[in-house]
């Protein structure tokens, strides 16, 4: 499957993080808007897989199905960016610099927010035929899950916010390998199982993953979930994007980089 080697593609990503500084802001928040848009049609999806067959773990295993076709069309979701772009400036790329870094980053999120947003609206009309019934009981169930990940950390105070961040580091752990897992093959079908794998254990261990959460927060509140606004701010967005950043960066970005571009000199013995 036209496998590279750990040096050439870690030095790909690194390509990638710089190409990301450079892009024009239109192309950066188009693909933004997209890759979040994709991400929040395959969060209903699995959802939907899984409540009409009884199985998470097949909707797990159907969920990456998003993930690849946004990666494989150069759209950005912020947890990929929170491990590539760092790493052009941690090489000394030129012109990259943290206010560089920062700016990709912003515009990511807005873009990434939006995206899921239209998908939360379109997808709340159609399950209430344009609001004017209930949602069912696909609505419900994501109402209820969105209760029980604002509220329910909320119950536990300090430990459930930290509980909710470790989650978004295990979270972005997983989906950056599936990143990784992009540039590991030249074909499709290589690039496709590499991601497929990770994103797949992300789910169904039920990490939060910050866009995911873009969607289904904003759809859950629309089909009457039983939190507000500020809940879901600092009892999951906040606390999520955080462990999201720390979880792609310094668990995967960092970890490949420090061994594979700044690799150490051989032991004598």
């Amino acid at each position: 499957m036209s496998y590279l080697e750990p040096t050439e593609f870690v030095t790909k990503l690194v390509d990638a993080g710089e190409s990301k500084v450079y892009m024009s802001t239109k192309d950066t928040l188009i693909r933004a808007y997209m890759a979040g848009a994709i991400l929040a049609l395959a969060a209903i999806f699995a959802i939907t897989v899984a409540m009409k067959t009884g199985s998470p773990l097949l909707g797990a295993v159907l969920f990456p199905v998003g993930f690849i076709m946004l990666y494989l069309m150069k759209f950005d979701l912020l947890t990929g960016v929170f491990m590539l772009v760092p790493l052009a400036l941690i090489d000394k790329r030129p012109g990259v610099t943290a206010n560089q870094v920062l700016r990709n980053w912003g515009l990511v999120f807005v873009g990434n927010f939006f995206g899921a947003m239209t998908v939360a609206l379109i997808m709340a009309f159609i399950y209430t035929f344009g609001f004017t019934t209930s949602g069912g009981a696909i609505a419900d169930k994501v109402a209820h899950i969105g209760e029980a990940r604002t509220i329910g950390y909320q119950e536990h105070g300090l430990m459930g916010w930290i509980t909710v961040f470790i989650r978004g580091i295990l979270c972005n752990w997983m989906v950056s390998m599936g990143v990784v897992g992009a540039m590991i093959s030249t074909s499709v079908t290589g690039k496709a199982l590499a991601m497929w794998m990770p994103i797949m254990l992300f789910f169904y261990m039920g990490f939060e993953h910050s866009i995911v959460n873009m969607f289904l927060f904003p759809f859950a509140l629309i089909m009457g979930g039983d939190f507000g606004i500020p809940d879901y701010l600092l009892w999951n967005e906040l606390p999520v994007v955080l462990g999201n950043m720390i979880g792609g960066l310094a668990f995967t970005g960092l970890m490949l980089y420090a061994t594979h571009i700044k690799t150490g000199p051989k032991r004598s013995l």
